[in-house]
Parts: structure tokens; sequence; C-alpha cells
């Protein structure tokens, strides 16, 4: 009934305007009026009574010699298209934050895309990578004195770091986490020190070890993160599917032969893998509580764009359906993360107090487990 109104309301549209010429062309009301000022003409100036005093009046738009002089009115005028804007990257892209002593960067983007530029940064300035883990987005340098790094990093930390003996040795340890917004990181670094010639294998403080140290590094790494990205990412970055991709994925039941996936990974990368997983198995995500562990889920829509909306002759047409149309079709689900000990299990419910049928479950949970990593 929607799409035949449409076309009704489209026929009567062209009927009521076909053959009216003053509508349409060159004559007609909606003309193109781009080249109108070409043939405007200076006239003579306002002259007013003799007996009446008042202030000179001079002309507000004045009509350019050339342009009234001009009898070129009889070509197509073109409005001259802009010019495309210069794409640079956006300083705000990577921010520093801080509460109480703690600092750190956050990053507009996915730590996939995050840890590449991280990395590169202590390569260039001279530290030496003793150990990483993309997995868990953490990577530590070895032990290493202010002259063993690049000159002008030795020279900035040298100014600005107190507490430091020179000829101590340092270490740091770099851990970049999904933020609390979607697509977003969180870069966290941490040192420790210990005295020249000590072999003790010193562990890294619980939140800082010297907080100028950190703080300085924390500087330079957020300016060398925007100009890499101004530089068009000339680091290669990792593939998304490999960093939050859980060490290991299986879907077993549990005792009441409930469908469930365990994944062997913190709830950090468990939350962003099934997030992509379901964004790449196109389930539509029609909200989010990452506080509970909860994805909502429609089954019954795609993983719309908010960007894809239909135009005017398909909201015409009726392409576009109505929210009674969406609710009749609906299959909503809750897609739960549970943290139990160092793995996450993963299930599906209808509702808080009922548990989704043993076929949508296993085909949802199936849907996760073959997009992730």
């Amino acid at each position: 009934m929607k799409r035949l109104a449409g076309f009704s309301a489209l026929a009567l549209i062209v009927s009521s305007t076909s053959g009216c010429g003053w509508l349409w062309g060159e004559d007609g009301y909606f003309r193109d009026r781009g080249s109108d000022y070409l043939e405007a003409r200076q006239t003579a100036p306002m002259q007013l009574p003799a007996d009446v005093q008042a202030k000179r009046l001079d002309p507000l738009l004045p009509v350019p010699a050339q342009v009234a002089s001009s009898n070129s009115t009889s070509r197509e005028f073109e409005v001259p298209r802009p010019q495309p804007l210069q794409v640079r990257g956006d300083e705000r892209e990577f921010s520093l934050q801080r509460s109480g002593d703690s600092r750190w960067v956050v990053a507009q983007r996915v730590p996939a895309e995050v840890w590449p530029l991280a990395r590169q940064f202590f390569e260039d300035n001279g530290f030496r990578i003793a150990s990483e883990r993309p997995q868990v987005g953490e990577f530590t340098t070895s032990w290493q004195r202010f002259d063993e790094l690049s000159s002008t990093m030795a020279r900035r930390l040298s100014s600005r770091v107190s507490g430091v003996a020179p000829d101590a040795e340092m270490r740091v340890r770099v851990r970049i986490e999904p933020g609390v917004q979607r697509n977003t990181s969180e870069v966290f670094v941490t040192s420790a020190e210990r005295p020249a010639g000590s072999s003790a294998d010193v562990a890294f403080a619980e939140r800082s070890g010297n907080a100028s140290l950190e703080a300085a590094l924390l500087d330079e790494m957020l300016v060398s993160m925007a100009r890499g990205v101004e530089q068009g990412g000339s680091v290669s970055l990792l593939a998304a599917r490999d960093f939050d991709a859980p060490s290991r994925v299986s879907l077993s039941e549990d005792g009441n032969g409930n469908p469930v996936l365990n994944l062997g990974a913190d709830f950090d990368r468990a939350w962003s893998g099934v997030g992509r997983s379901l964004e790449l198995g196109d389930v539509r995500v029609d909200d989010l509580n990452r506080s509970l562990g909860l994805y909502y889920i429609n089954l019954a829509e795609g993983a719309q764009v908010n960007e894809e909306k239909p135009g005017f002759f398909g909201r015409l047409f009726g392409s576009e359906p109505s929210k009674e149309e969406i609710e009749a079709r609906a299959e909503r689900y809750q897609v739960r993360l549970t943290p139990v000990g160092d793995s996450v299990q993963v299930t599906v419910e209808k509702d808080l107090n009922t548990i989704a049928p043993a076929d949508v479950s296993r085909r949802v949970l199936s849907l996760i487990q073959d997009n992730l990593g």
C-alpha cells in the first residue's frame, strides 16, 4: 500500500509539471540564474530634488567596469569547482590523558594500528626490544643506559628526567589496551631502574616506576605518532584479526547442554574480538554495555552503517522499512561475555532471564568463532 501511494504521488507530480513551459527551460521559473550578473549594467546615479539636503549616495555594490562593458553573455557560465581539501593528520587523533599521577596516551585508532606506531618510536630512538606479545598488546625493552639511546633521545631524557644516576640502567614496558570508547586505544608506559653493573631483574612497579621518565617518553611518543600518521603510515600495520584474536577458541556445552564459546583471552581482548566478529558476520548490534559485557543484537537486520540511508526516491517508493516492519520481524538476542579465571565465556540469551534456543546460540557462537583470529 505504501509503495502504491509512492507511485501515485510521482505520477501526480509528473502529470502536473509536464508540458508547463513556465516552470522549466530558459524562460521558466526554475531556470539557471548563474549568469544573470553578467547582464548587469550601470545606470545613472539617483537624482534628488534640488531643495533636499542629504548625504552623498554612493553605490553599495558597483558593477566592475570589465563586467559592465563585456558582451560575452551568450556563453554558458560554469560555476568553478571548489579546491580539494588538503588531507592531513589530525593532531587530536592522539591525546595525553592524566588522572592523579597516572598519564597515558589515548588514540582514536584500534590497538592493531597503534601497536606498530608505538613500537617504531622506541626502535627509532635506540631502544632494543627484549620481548613482545602482540596478542596481549605489550612489549618490553632491554636494560640500557641513557647514553646507549639515540643522541636526541638521550639529550631530551637527561634534561627532563630527575632522580636517575648517569650510569644507571633502565627499561620500559609498553602496553596498548582497547579504549573505553569503541575503536580507540590507550597506551601506558611503565619503567624500571637498577644500579649500573647490577644483574638483578627488577620487576616493574604496579603503576609507575619513575614518573618524570614515563612522562617524557609519553610526550615524545605522542609527537612521533601524530607525525607518523601525517606521513601516511610509513610503517606496516599488524592485521587486526591477529591482534585481538584469543589464543584458544573452543565451542562446547555447559552442564545444561547450552552452547558456550570459550575464549583464551582477557576481557578486553575478548570484548574487542567479539565486537569485530559480529561486524564481520554482518550482525546488527543495536546497543552494547561493556560494563555488563553485553552486545544487544538483531539477527533479522544486517550490520547497517549509519551513512547507508535511502535517498528521496527510495523513501518515496517505500524501500526504507518502517519501524513497525522492523519490530515485526525483529529477532533480538543478547551476547554475554563472562570472565571465568584467565578466559572468557560467551553465551547467547533471549533476555536477562532466558537462554536463547540451542540452535540460535550455536549459530551465533559459530559465526563469532569463524570470524575470530
